[in-house]
């Protein structure tokens, strides 16, 4: 069946098109029931006796909920596909994560191409009613279809809505009265918000509307917001709150030049860090520099409780919840669902438990929560698209004229100890003429991740692994990065191989690309490689081998030392000069000197960004930190997408294979890379807080005292590095956590000189000068421990 829509369009030169849209509706479409005989091609049915239709806000309100493995046999009608991907992208990519699951049984049904669930919008009818009416047919046409063999309901919360299928003749409930005929108090913790009726009589006074006193301003409208925005008044951009006080945040915008200070609550009016906001400047004569119960709750009784987050920068969370006594003492998530100007906190619901505090798996487990890192099993899907273990080397790869045979050569490789995930080797051959041919070569990743497929949009997702201390995220699943990819010892492997020509004195004659087989002849530990180059008695090749790439390297990175005999003289005209200077920057008597003046050098740089090259000049690709005109990754891709697209493109610039369909796409790469600067981002960020949990572990009923060096003075004190340990933090001089000599002074911070002097001049305490320091583990906050360093006496 042909439905056609036609109107007329004004284009931009002002003219008008006539427009035919052709809509085609079919009445082959299957249902999804198992108990149905009627259906052709239902061959992916799943559906049981019992059978929920959910609307859209459902979906976007109560997604935690339906992600319940009590929730099953779920009809999702396309009208609802449509409207969630438009409304909140990241509910349905959750909401297809549900479909995709077969454990689960959610259905995804074409309503909208069917030939009885399909309706026309009527004259009057807003598209919000026109798409509850769709969800009411689509509801009545599987009461009819499947008659008495199954069990269909619809969840809505809705009160127009229900009332509307109720006089059809629709079974229809609440999300709330669902969830009570299941027999699982527990599941009420999952709701979002409030529904119609109550949760329990005890508290059904206080969901009564009564006049209360605004502690917030009211929200502007949105029409409000964006004309605000097209006539310059209000300014848009991400909230971003200070890490150590959570009353102070930030927004950056591209219509001001710096970034804006929001103080206090009131003005940040309900916002949390991360919000994209409209903000509104001051006049310049305004401008200024776990969980808490708190009503005990009888048994199997809603009860309310403010959760307090470990991210000091997101306010207490008021939550109801049935089960208390179960999650005093747990790390928890919890869900923002609103937040009333009115309240002086926001509400929201209990999601999931993460386990014990304390623990040292649930801390691991809350700090990939914290930093997004999805740390789940790979999915039947994704594996489907690896090759089948054993693995061996298919015989067509041997024939391919695509792909040079360097299997002769003396490869082998240099990794940490117990690596597994080997992705680079090497060779370095003495040629004839005296020069040698140097080879790195990188695991063939390509050849197994296929654009557009389960494994690659996986791997798009995750963007890189993840390195925590006592276990590994992986971007790719362990077949692949351990054994099929892994260049490991004396097997054939498929390998992308860069092949120089070079000179004794390192100088590159020529460079090769090349898809390649190789077999490694050895997997060596950075210890065995070295203890192979420091015996004189060995000369076997591939000592020679090693020997020679070595004083290769040495000779690109040797640069003439001088030791600095007063202050550092630091050339910072050009990166290059810059990194001269930090190689000339040492102290015969302080071997951590250049070390220390390194990180702090570091600290001054932008971070280096992933890009896409359409979106900026050839002027701005410089890499600053390793002075290089244009830089990009390559000898990674089993733990970095990015790698993986520049193999994608380095092969199609060889001929060897097409560019991926996507890729030519306007906005694609940009949003790829965007992706991978947050992923990695986060990425660092989790490895960062896992040393730091870990530190906190390891000197828990164990303080200690150490020597610690200064790398930045502040007005009350300084930031002490602990070199032994690796880690560092703030020695106060000032306040309550001053030491006893330093108790009642004051101190003068002198910027020009970084140095900080007590207002007597019997002290000063300046940048780089080492102090004695003391470590201990403190817990100035309920369940959240944390690393404290003072100044010995």
């Amino acid at each position: 069946m042909l439905h056609s829509n036609v109107f007329f369009k004004k284009t931009r030169k002002n003219t008008v098109r006539r427009v035919v849209r052709e809509h085609y509706l079919r009445d082959d479409i299957a249902c999804g029931a198992l108990s149905c005989r009627t259906c052709e091609n239902n061959t992916k049915a799943c559906l049981r006796e019992k059978i929920l239709v959910v609307d859209t806000n459902v979906v976007l309100n109560q997604i935690d909920l339906l992600e319940n493995p009590a929730i099953t046999d779920v009809v999702i009608l396309s009208v609802v596909m449509e409207e969630v991907q438009h409304k909140n992208l990241s509910v349905y990519n959750r909401l297809r994560a549900l479909v995709t699951d077969e454990t689960r049984h959610f259905f995804v049904f074409l309503n909208e191409h069917h030939r009885e669930t399909y309706i026309t919008i009527n004259s009057g009818e807003s598209p919000n009613d026109r798409n509850d009416r769709a969800i009411r047919v689509a509801t009545q046409w599987y009461q009819r279809h499947l008659g008495r063999t199954a069990n269909v309901v619809l969840i809505t919360n809705d009160v127009d809505n229900l009332k509307k299928a109720t006089a059809d003749g629709i079974p229809g409930h609440t999300v709330n009265m669902y969830v009570k005929s299941l027999g699982k108090p527990e599941l009420f913790d999952l709701i979002s918000g409030f529904d119609m009726a109550p949760m329990d009589e005890a508290h059904a006074a206080d969901e009564r509307p009564t006049k209360k006193k605004a502690f917030y301003p009211e929200h502007k409208l949105m029409s409000e917001i964006t004309s605000g925005l097209q006539k310059g008044i209000y300014h848009q951009g991400k909230l971003r709150v200070n890490l150590y006080n959570p009353f102070e945040a930030y927004v950056g915008t591209e219509t001001l030049p710096d970034e804006v200070l929001i103080h206090g609550r009131i003005d940040m009016n309900r916002a949390v860090d991360g919000d994209v906001v409209a903000i509104e400047l001051l006049p310049e004569d305004q401008y200024c520099g776990s969980l808490e119960a708190k009503v005990a709750a009888a048994a199997g009784t809603s009860a309310r409780a403010l959760f307090v987050s470990v991210d000091r920068r997101i306010p207490k969370i008021r939550i109801h919840t049935r089960q208390l006594s179960n999650l005093m003492g747990k790390r928890i998530i919890v869900a923002v669902d609103s937040w009333e100007n009115t309240s002086r906190f926001p509400n929201g619901h209990y999601v999931r438990t993460i386990g014990d505090i304390g623990d040292r798996a649930t801390e691991s487990e809350m700090l990939l929560i914290e930093n997004d890192i999805d740390s789940r099993p790979f999915s039947e899907q994704v594996l489907a698209c690896l090759p089948p273990l054993p693995w061996s080397m298919p015989e067509e790869e041997f024939h391919n004229p695509n792909r040079l045979d360097l299997r002769h050569v003396r490869i082998y490789s240099v990794d940490p100890p117990g690596c597994r995930d080997i992705d680079d080797a090497l060779h370095c051959t003495a040629r004839p003429d005296g020069n040698y041919e140097v080879g790195v070569h990188i695991a063939d990743v390509t050849n197994y991740v296929l654009p557009g497929t389960a494994l690659d949009e996986e791997a798009t997702k995750r963007g890189t692994s993840v390195y925590l201390v006592e276990r590994r995220i992986d971007m790719l699943p362990k077949p692949l990065t351990e054994d099929i990819c892994s260049l490991r010892g004396n097997v054939e492997r498929l390998a992308f191989s860069v092949i120089w020509e070079m000179t004794p004195n390192a100088e590159i004659i020529s460079t090769k690309y090349t898809k390649a087989i190789i077999k490694s002849c050895a997997a060596m530990s950075y210890a065995e490689a070295q203890a192979k180059m420091d015996d004189s008695r060995m000369n076997d090749p591939l000592t020679t081998d090693l020997r020679n790439m070595n004083r290769l390297a040495k000779i690109q990175i040797l640069v003439a030392r001088k030791p600095v005999l007063f202050g550092i003289d630091l050339d910072i005209s050009s990166s290059k000069t810059l990194a001269d200077s930090l190689d000339n920057a040492i102290k015969e008597d302080d071997p951590l000197f250049n070390k220390l003046v390194r990180i702090l050098t570091t600290r001054c740089m932008t971070q280096a960004l992933y890009f896409s090259s359409g979106d900026l000049a050839p002027s701005e690709y410089h890499h600053y930190g390793l002075a290089s005109p244009i830089y990009t990754h390559f000898t990674s891709p089993i733990r970095r997408y990015a790698d993986v697209i520049v193999h994608r493109l380095l092969a199609a610039a060889l001929g060897l294979s097409a560019v991926p369909g996507n890729y030519r796409e306007k906005g694609c790469l940009t949003s790829i890379a965007d992706g991978l600067n947050y992923r990695h981002r986060n990425a660092q960020m989790a490895g960062r807080a896992s040393v730091e949990l870990h530190t906190v572990i390891f000197f828990k009923n164990r303080p200690t005292d150490a020597d610690a060096c200064i790398v930045k003075v502040r007005a009350n004190g300084f930031i002490a590095f602990v070199p032994k340990y690796g880690i560092e933090g703030p020695i106060y001089l000032v306040g309550k956590d001053a030491p006893p000599s330093a108790q009642g002074k004051e101190y003068i911070l002198d910027e020009v000189n970084q140095c900080i002097t007590s207002n007597d001049g019997q002290r000063t305490y300046k940048v780089l000068e080492h102090v004695s320091v003391h470590i201990e583990v403190v817990e100035p906050r309920a369940n959240q421990p944390k690393l404290q360093l003072s100044l010995r006496e």
